[in-house]
């Protein structure tokens, strides 16, 4: 019962794809539908049926937004359900349509993000039709989309979608999901500033971004940074007020359909059929027609492995299947070309009346067929040039019920890095393709079946469905992490309780971060003073109490500042430490020398690079400010190229930290932040009243190293461990000046 009502208190399943989950086809006035058996359409289906998971409302279709090849006039009136899916179609003009599918998808992005460019093709139409459709899918959600619904937004097509959706439903919960490779920033940013910009500020309207590799998370994380100045940790995007989780989630099949089909009678059929009719050694490959398939490669490669080891020749039977895509378009029409002169060359160079070496189809094929020749051959040849997942190589292992036969695999596949038991080869190498191809004939059996074993364990554990529940899991994940992150502004009466545990305490100890809490932040680091007001402050506060300055700066401007209060000072977040008793520094027992001669040379050419910004070598530390700069947009763009190259560069065993401050990057050692500094004084005493101040990202190690009881305050909105906000930093004397004030009744 307490399920039923979790079930009625969950939205819907919204999934929008540029196809809809089923053909629609007009027969005799009557509407029929043909549902889909695809992977996503499966696995979304185990969405709803899967009560463990993810929970949506069991009484309500899947709503499903796709392009409708019918006209609206066509549709009109006609129910688009099944007893699975609602459809809500999509209506694109032919030209809108042309310019946005053909155009800008499949004629700029496909190619750039399969590092084709110069088959890339630019051209301000593209972009503009691009803009229309994703706005016309945005108005189709609009109709369709209630409280509570969550959406799913699949693919390349639909880049600019999540943050529409964004901006006018920020409560529902968004994800988005890329099939395809994402590309390294040096292609990605070959697209105009301004689309480059639209495309990332789009999918990062989402909650949760998910790619199939961690590679390619690394690549859009870059152009995060690069293109809109956002960095990350931990792979959360911090969009100040709210937080944006990019992770890897390799997408798989349905693993018991694959392996339940090796023992289907019409399985069974095709696989002897083929057995009967073809050589001792068996090897296959399928493909849709597409450059990025690496199949003229294949075929030179097949070519090499028959001119290399002559032994093998009126034995081997290669049965290349390319499926028709696309072939109306003159590129596609010209590699169907090469690919059956090709053939034609190879089969006239070895083959004989008596046989044939390369067995090749230009067709579908039914799924039994296709399951037939997976566990006929002995070797699957599968070798992208270029490609996001590839579950054909899944579909292969997941079919081998008998544990036997060998994945030939390119490294360029997305799947390479799940299949590390293939014997993985580089597409390009025709060499690496024959000397692959003469391994796996002559693998004892016994090795064959160890590899396939582990591969199987692996796709079994990880399938289609726990690929969708994984992502879903993702986003009820994430909700936590904004309860914590969650911004709290403190009222009148929130300050009110503070002060009543200040004033009811006995032992206290107060944490205050100096730029931009106890002085404002200017543009020239070295004006950023502490007013007198404020100090006085903290001299009321600091006779009573214990009382801590905690920076980032070095300790000879602090000590300046602070050297007649009686407080103690950490500066350079921890690294030096002084003690107000006996007045002396202490240097961090953990701190070790030798590290800034490799950092600093990387640093100051960056500097050189950008007119007004500085490094400023602490004794501990050395940071790159960039307040001053002259252009902010160009020395933003320098920062965030810089965090890149020192996170590259860095190697584990140096211990250094890379810290993306407040318009600074700095590096020191690992060992030691303002949280363990904050945390060492809190445990030497039984304080009964805890406070920490601060407005950094670096203030974010000490909110999390304190105890819950303490009073832990963020200055601005940006999404914070710290329990409670203050807008401002000049509100910070008024907050403090009231907290020690002794209210009169």
């Amino acid at each position: 019962m307490e399920n039923s009502n979790q079930q009625e208190n969950n939205g819907r399943l919204i999934i929008v794809a540029y196809r809809l989950p089923f053909k629609i086809i007009r027969e005799n006035d009557q509407i029929q539908l043909f549902q889909n058996s695809g992977g996503l359409v499966s696995a979304v289906l185990s969405l709803v049926a899967n009560q463990n998971g993810p929970v949506f409302q069991s009484t309500e279709k899947i709503q499903w937004i796709g392009f409708s090849e019918n006209s609206r006039e066509e549709l009109e009136g006609q129910s688009l359900a099944n007893e699975s899916f609602q459809a809500h179609p999509v209506f694109i003009s032919d030209e809108v349509n042309e310019n946005y599918y053909e155009g800008f998808c499949n004629n700029l992005i496909w190619p750039l993000c399969h590092y084709f460019p110069s088959l890339a093709r630019f051209d301000d139409a593209y972009f503009e039709a691009y803009q229309i459709a994703n706005q016309l899918f945005f108005e189709k959600l609009d109709e369709v989309i209630r409280p509570g619904d969550v959406v799913w937004v699949q693919d390349y097509q639909l880049m600019l979608l999540p943050d529409m959706i964004r901006q006018k439903h920020p409560d529902n919960k968004t994800g988005f999901f890329f099939h395809i490779p994402f590309p390294s920033y040096e292609i990605f940013r070959l697209l105009p500033v301004t689309w480059r910009k639209a495309l990332v500020n789009g999918m990062l309207g989402a909650d949760v971004l998910g790619f199939h590799t961690n590679d390619y998370v690394e690549y859009f994380l870059k152009s995060a940074r690069l293109v809109s100045g956002l960095g990350n940790k931990l792979h959360y995007i911090n969009m100040s007020n709210r937080i944006v989780k990019v992770d890897a989630f390799p997408i798989s099949i349905d693993f018991a359909k694959f392996n339940d089909a090796f023992d289907d009678p019409a399985v069974v059929n095709a696989r002897d059929e083929a057995r009967h009719s073809l050589k001792e050694k068996i090897i296959f490959s399928v493909d849709r027609l597409d450059y990025s398939k690496g199949i003229i490669h294949r075929l030179k490669g097949f070519e090499r492995f028959l001119e290399r080891y002559s032994e093998w020749h009126e034995k081997v039977s290669f049965v290349m299947v390319v499926v028709p895509s696309r072939d109306s378009i003159e590129q596609y029409q010209q590699m169907k070309s090469d690919i059956d002169q090709t053939v034609g060359k190879i089969n006239s160079d070895y083959g004989n009346i008596y046989w044939q070496p390369i067995i090749y189809q230009y067709r579908s094929m039914p799924n039994h067929e296709l399951v037939g020749m997976y566990t006929a051959s002995d070797v699957a040849l599968i070798t992208p040039v270029r490609d996001g997942m590839n579950l054909v190589c899944k579909e292969y292992v997941a079919s081998r019920k008998d544990r036997k036969g060998i994945l030939i695999l390119s490294e360029m596949a997305g799947a390479a890095a799940e299949l590390g038991e293939a014997l993985i080869i580089n597409p390009l190498d025709k060499q690496d393709i024959a000397d692959a191809i003469q391994k796996a004939f002559n693998m004892p059996e016994e090795e064959q079946t160890k590899r396939m074993d582990a591969m199987r364990e692996r796709i079994r554990n990880y399938d289609v469905f726990a690929w969708t529940n994984d992502f879903f899991t993702q986003m009820t994940m994430l909700e936590h992490e904004h309860e914590k992150l969650k911004q709290v502004f403190l009222t009148n009466k929130g300050i009110d309780n503070i002060r009543r545990a200040y004033q009811s305490s006995s032992n206290r100890i107060l944490f205050f971060d100096y730029d931009g809490t106890l002085a404002p932040i200017v543009s020239d680091p070295s004006k950023a003073i502490v007013s007198e007001e404020m100090k006085n402050i903290i001299l009321e506060i600091a006779r009573e109490n214990t009382v801590i300055i905690i920076s980032g700066r070095d300790r000879y401007f602090l000590d300046n500042l602070f050297q007649e209060l009686p407080v103690h000072i950490i500066a350079e977040h921890g690294a030096l430490i002084k003690n107000k008793e006996n007045n002396e520094w202490m240097l961090n027992e953990h701190y070790e020398e030798n590290w800034k001669e490799s950092i600093r040379p990387i640093m100051d050419m960056y500097a050189q690079r950008c007119p007004g910004a500085f490094v400023e070598e602490k004794e501990t530390a050395l940071a790159w400010h960039y307040r001053t700069a002259e252009d902010r947009e160009y020395a933003t763009r320098r920062a965030q190229e810089l965090l890149w190259q020192l996170k590259s560069y860095i190697q584990p065993e140096l211990n250094l930290q890379v810290i993306d401050g407040s318009k600074v990057v700095e590096v020191k050692k690992t060992a030691f932040n303002k949280g363990t500094a904050a945390k060492a004084f809190v445990e030497n005493g039984m304080y009964d009243f805890i406070l920490a101040i601060g407005d950094d990202t670096t203030d974010e190690d000490m909110f999390q190293a304190l105890p819950e009881t303490a009073y832990t305050i963020k200055i601005g909105d940006d999404l914070s461990a710290a329990r409670n906000h203050i807008k401002s930093q000049d509100e910070v004397f008024h907050f403090l000046n009231f907290m020690v004030s002794v209210k009169t009744e």
